[in-house]
């Protein structure tokens, strides 16, 4: 393969991929990068507003960019999501499930035990990471299903291979998230079409609005006891940058990995592979 070549696959010229929960600090960064090689991105969120330095990074002058209400746990608002979007940019190539979070009430700590955890608060950590990920896929999987072809990403985590301590619900749900990408995967390679392909993202620890005062202090933005056990077992020493999963993103979503289908792949530092010791 020349250079040439190398560079077409990179291309996503024209391609409209889609982006659940993009208006968070990994998924806007996901989108940014993905207008910039051509794409023409559709960011569903419940908030339709980017802040706005991510939207002075948005390079619509290279691929196309809009922000589309839905909710991915509601699916006749991602179906109506879906009607927009084909309407303004055409079939859908790629879809990145980036929705998901963890809820206080479903974090256990010196206040909390696990016996007193929130079933209310577990029930929306569990919808919002797996069920709103199937959804997602069912309501724009069926579109690649008619097409013949497409692309699914979903954002599972490291606490899916290492359970982390104090978030049990967030690490079964991201967990289910893996075992999930890995069946949808094998269904519509044997059901529809060999040529949609799903696989997930495995982020390691990258500081977000919803970790940052676990891992850092509010005060002066040293790190907090939990965030200095985090870096001692990353062996690149130090938490990931959302710009840090673009690598992956891309090749995930492009041509050159088209034999790559029902993997999980850790964007992580090493943390996976450290035993601690």
């Amino acid at each position: 393969m020349n250079l040439k070549e190398l560079q077409e696959k990179y291309d996503l010229t024209g391609k409209t991929v889609v982006i659940t929960g993009g208006s968070g600090i990994l998924g806007s960064e996901i989108a940014c990068a993905l207008v910039g090689v051509g794409a023409s991105v559709a960011v569903i969120d419940r908030n339709t507003k980017l802040q706005e330095d991510v939207m002075h990074r948005i390079e619509t002058s290279v691929g196309k960019f809009m922000m589309v209400y839905g909710d991915v746990l509601e699916r006749e608002s991602l179906e109506q999501a879906a009607g927009v979007i084909r309407k303004e940019f055409g079939n859908i190539y790629a879809l990145i499930n980036a929705a998901g979070g963890n809820q206080a009430g479903a974090t256990t700590g010196p206040d909390r035990s696990f016996f007193d955890l929130d079933t209310d608060a577990l029930r929306k950590v569990f919808d919002l990471n797996l069920l709103g990920t199937i959804i997602a896929c069912q309501v724009f999987g069926r579109h690649m299903a008619d097409a013949g072809e497409g692309i699914i990403l979903n954002i599972s985590s490291m606490s899916a291979f290492k359970p982390l301590t104090r978030v049990p619900g967030y690490s079964a749900a991201k967990a289910a998230v893996s075992n999930f990408t890995q069946w949808l995967a094998v269904h519509f390679a044997e059901e529809y079409n060999t040529k949609i392909r799903v696989n997930a993202l495995a982020p390691g620890f990258f500081l977000t609005e919803q970790n940052r005062f676990l891992l850092t202090s509010q005060e002066d933005g040293s790190l907090t006891e939990r965030g200095e056990s985090i870096i001692a077992h990353t062996p690149v020493r130090r938490f990931g940058n959302p710009e840090d999963l673009l690598g992956a993103v891309l090749w995930l979503i492009s041509p050159l990995s088209d034999f790559v289908t029902g993997s999980v792949v850790p964007v992580d530092g090493g943390f996976a592979a450290f035993g601690g010791v």
